[in-house]
């Protein structure tokens, strides 16, 4: 789940890293009254989830209220990318001379934190990691041990930054570090973190991106969720605790397991088909969870057929036909489909899709050749 900048600062900004002074604002009178109330020249700043904004024109300077006002009045009749400008952010300008890069991800292969910095701020990291991957520094952290000062100093004096500012910055990193372990993040990163022309640093713009999978340990940060870029099908399915990607094929599928819904979707692909969609029900899901879920799969106008392919372990093969019945029998959609139940209570799942006429197969290769033919046909 990403976070706006607006959002993402003010939350490095409690954990103690400086930030400019600044407000959102959903109308240019207000970006005007904001810029008024911080005096000078300020930064327009569109707050939309996506990157590329500023090559897009959705960041500009103002030299007073007036001009924030009109140049606000600009950005929040725009689109970037295929996303409306509903804010900006208000942000009072910076005197800056240098400009670096920090931030904070998980390093897969090492399965530990990384701490990344680069004397190449304000630009894309992944841009500046492919041309010149002599200016990335990086840094493990060990999960035990935390992040040390030594380290991060260590990492000042590989940017070769002035004196003055090295107990700024291990500051920083320690405050940056703190927000990734304890707002669980996959990544926290401050670009640029600026050093000013009176040597003190500043954290112009920030990215945080938190794990969804540790949102119930933070509801607060939950409720900060943009809901413009999501799908109304992406809502239900997040409000019904599926795991729902859509996709560009015909079939949509109905899998209970991360790994299951993969190898359904591979054996989908190797005999012709295209998967609809990436959908999860989750172990031990009920009927209505079943129902929700197929609702889903049936409002994308593209899927020409439905495979279900359930494990029944912890999830009841009885109690997800039921939920395919219920749904069924609420939208009675014209879309063939295809069940395979195997486990907990198969032989009473069977029985109940066979009482709704409903075609079954008694493997995966079986259901996903018959998905591809109804989808074809």
């Amino acid at each position: 789940m990403k976070l706006h900048e607006f959002q993402s600062k003010r939350i490095l900004a409690g954990f103690g890293v400086p930030i400019p002074q600044g407000d959102v604002a959903p109308t240019p009178a207000e970006a005007g009254q904001i810029a008024q109330r911080l005096g000078g020249p300020v930064v327009v700043k569109a707050q939309v989830l996506v990157g590329g904004r500023g090559k897009a024109g959705g960041i500009r300077l103002a030299a007073d209220a007036g001009e924030a006002e009109q140049v606000a009045s600009q950005i929040l009749r725009m689109t970037i990318k295929g996303i409306s400008v509903n804010t900006v952010l208000i942000d009072q300008a910076a005197d800056i001379r240098e400009e670096i890069y920090m931030g904070i991800t998980l390093d897969r292969a090492n399965r530990k934190p990384a701490m990344i910095v680069s004397p190449q701020g304000g630009v894309e990291i992944e841009q500046v990691a492919k041309d010149t991957p002599e200016q990335i520094f990086k840094l493990m952290i060990d999960p035990m041990l935390g992040l040390m000062d030594y380290q991060i100093r260590n990492l000042a004096f590989d940017l070769g930054l002035p004196r003055v500012v090295i107990r700024q910055f291990t500051t920083i990193g320690r405050a940056l570090y703190r927000v990734f372990i304890q707002s669980d993040d996959t990544l926290t990163e401050i670009n640029p973190l600026v050093i000013t022309s009176d040597e003190r640093l500043l954290a112009v713009d920030g990215k945080i991106v938190l794990d969804d999978n540790a949102l119930f340990r933070h509801r607060d940060l939950g409720e900060l969720r943009d809901v413009q870029r999501q799908s109304e099908a992406e809502r239900q399915a997040r409000q019904a605790g599926i795991s729902y990607v859509k996709l560009d094929g015909k079939i949509g599928c109905m899998v209970n397991g991360a790994g299951l819904a993969m190898a359904t979707m591979d054996v989908i692909s190797l005999y012709g088909g295209q998967p609809a969609n990436f959908l999860d029900i989750g172990g031990g899901a009920k009927a209505d969870r079943v129902a929700a879920a197929l609702r889903i799969i049936l409002s994308d106008p593209n899927v020409k057929s439905v495979l279900f392919n359930i494990f029944g372990g912890i999830t009841r093969c009885d109690e997800v036909a039921r939920g395919i019945v219920t749904a069924l029998n609420e939208i009675e959609p014209q879309v063939p489909m295809v069940a395979r139940l195997v486990g907990l209570n198969e032989e009473e799942g069977q029985q109940i899709l066979a009482d709704a006429e409903m075609a079954t197969a008694t493997s995966l290769v079986e259901a996903a050749q018959t998905a591809v033919e109804l989808a074809s046909g």
